[in-house]
């Protein structure tokens, strides 16, 4: 799976834990498109972290590019003609799932530890 690196040099973009969520959402067969933002909105909330609209679905479209997800439109119940969309896992997309979440947890132990490292050179604790 590919990630950009942002200004700073970290690998991690915040459309990278955007997909590591979406990831587990689906696993928990929770992702479905319309509530998909405020599902994530309320998630990242404590953390100060607001993901708008263009950033979830371009994060859903790498997704689905790599091959991890999918769309599945629905009939709406009770609706003749409205359609919901749900994203679910392609047929590799839980393996790929996998790989891409120990990937993410080797940079993210990187990151954490520059982080810890900047705390105690700059404030002494931890």
């Amino acid at each position: 799976m590919r990630e950009k690196r942002t200004s700073s040099g970290f690998l991690l973009k915040q459309r990278a834990f955007l997909k590591l969520y979406m990831i587990t959402m689906t696993e928990q067969e929770r992702l479905y498109g319309l509530r998909l933002l405020d599902v994530l909105r309320d998630e990242f909330r404590p953390f100060g972290f607001k993901p708008n609209h263009s950033e979830v679905y371009k994060a859903l479209h790498d997704l689905i590019e790599d091959g991890v997800l999918k769309q599945v439109k629905r009939k709406k119940e009770g609706m003749k003609l409205q359609e919901v969309v749900y994203y679910t896992f392609t047929t590799e997309g839980e393996e790929k799932a996998k790989l891409y979440k120990k990937q993410l947890k080797v940079e993210l132990e990187r990151c954490e530890a520059m982080i810890q490292k900047a705390i105690r050179d700059n404030f002494g604790s931890k």
